[in-house]
């Protein structure tokens, strides 16, 4: 690994960190901290152009046609440059995830029913599928029991979460 991808690496879990500190106060990190932070950034962005400096303008010439293919790390540190307030979410809105756990683990159920059955019956199963594995999940996120909600639903008043009833105007 380079120097400045374990830079990277340990500023993303220091920001984690504060983030986890700072979550039960604020609403954000402090104006004075995200601007450490993000100089930091910003350095271990400049280190990685002096490590890595971009392809000298022979390999430039295309052989093939089309785009010349640049190395991983040059496209990695590209993406650093082009989305760092995508990459640091974090630290100007809380409710924002520091990883995307949540939605692996709400796509996984329909993979394992894929691989294990080999595909859906019909379109309409996996339509069904997916409305109740979402449910299950909303209702999990907002802390509800997942039998319970089964059963409101069986019984013909279904859980919604408070968000949902604020804009359809349904008392809680």
């Amino acid at each position: 690994m380079q120097s400045w991808a374990f830079d990277m690496e340990k500023l993303l879990l220091e920001i984690m960190d504060e983030f986890a500190k700072a979550k039960q106060e604020y609403a954000r990190l402090p104006q004075a901290e995200v601007a450490v932070f993000e100089e930091l950034y910003d350095s271990i962005v400049a280190a990685r152009l002096l490590a890595n400096p971009g392809p000298d303008t022979v390999s430039l010439l295309p052989k093939k046609r089309g785009r010349v293919k640049q190395h991983p790390v040059i496209n990695l540190v590209d993406h650093f440059q082009i989305q760092k307030r995508e990459t640091l979410a974090i630290m100007y809105d809380f409710k924002v995830q520091f990883d995307n756990n949540r939605a692996e683990r709400d796509l996984r159920m329909v993979k394992l029913k894929q691989k294990v059955s080999g595909c859906f019956r019909s379109e309409d199963g996996a339509h069904v599928f997916c409305q109740i594995r979402s449910y299950i999940s909303t209702a999990r996120k907002n802390g509800q029991s997942m039998l319970d909600v089964l059963q409101l639903a069986l019984s013909g008043s279904p859980y919604f979460p408070p968000i949902l009833l604020a804009r359809i105007n349904l008392p809680a």
